[in-house]
């Protein structure tokens, strides 16, 4: 029998998506601040410390658990929305940036997840939201975006958010796939996460693509990114600090001085 609430859900949109979460009379969703798009009349929505997950715990347990996603950059506090009215209510949440909202059905991935730290959207209530350590020395040092992540835990729904299309893959045991590690959004428990460093002087030198990426070996499944937030705002303002570049221009930098630039 599951232990989460049990929610039904319609995703709307291409490039800015948007969830529709459909809860019955008492059922809860939770989510991070800032996600929130509307909501029906007679859902009630409330401020909760951590993820609503420690009900049965007490006061330290709770702390400790919320605490934990401090070191994600997280607040200590979410949201919960609950329907309180005798028919089926609807709340939507909106994704933050263009990409793609991806659902998680914990209960057939295994019981939990790990992704990055800034991916999650909103789960149903009973989700754990908490943190992934990853242990090997190399991927602590190195690691960059993906030495932190969330854990995500239950066997409910969750919703997770990546930047541009999203490419998922299935990896047979020992098939190891390299990727940015900025790319990774999620990958199940089963994966073994490493990082490895590129090799080769003019690659480390003048690749233009850092000096490592991850390793991810299965068996388990893996998503992808092809846009990472950290990448779409390096480039917005490396184009907004730096000097314009006139493409497809003729008359180039002297059209920065016609057009009053």
């Amino acid at each position: 029998m599951k232990s989460n609430h049990e929610i039904d859900f319609r995703i709307y949109g291409e490039e800015l998506q948007c969830v529709e979460v459909e809860l019955d009379p008492q059922e809860t969703v939770v989510a991070e601040s800032g996600s929130f798009m509307m909501m029906d009349q007679e859902i009630q929505m409330q401020t909760i410390f951590g993820d609503g997950s420690q009900q049965n715990t007490g006061f330290m347990g709770k702390l400790f658990s919320a605490g934990k996603r401090l070191l994600t950059g997280e607040s200590l506090f979410m949201t919960a929305f609950t329907n309180q009215g005798i028919n089926k209510r609807h709340v939507t949440f909106a994704a933050p940036y263009p990409g793609r909202i991806i659902p998680m059905d914990l209960h057939q991935l295994g019981g939990s997840l790990i992704c990055q730290k800034d991916a999650f959207l909103c789960a149903a209530k009973g989700v754990s939201i908490g943190i992934e350590f990853q242990r090997k020395l190399g991927t602590g040092l190195f690691g960059g975006e993906g030495f932190i992540m969330e854990k995500l835990e239950g066997d409910g729904l969750a919703f997770v958010h990546a930047g541009g299309m999203v490419v998922e893959r299935e990896l047979h045991p020992g098939e190891v796939l390299k990727v940015d590690t900025g790319c990774i959004v999620a990958f199940t428990n089963t994966v073994d996460y490493d990082i490895q460093f590129v090799g080769g002087i003019k690659n480390s030198l003048f690749g233009g693509e850092g000096l490592f990426f991850a390793t991810l070996r299965g068996p388990g499944k893996v998503w992808i990114q092809s846009l990472p937030i950290s990448r779409l705002a390096g480039r917005i303002l490396s184009m907004a600090t730096g000097p314009r570049k006139e493409e497809g221009s003729i008359l180039g930098g002297l059209g920065n001085l016609i057009d009053g630039d």
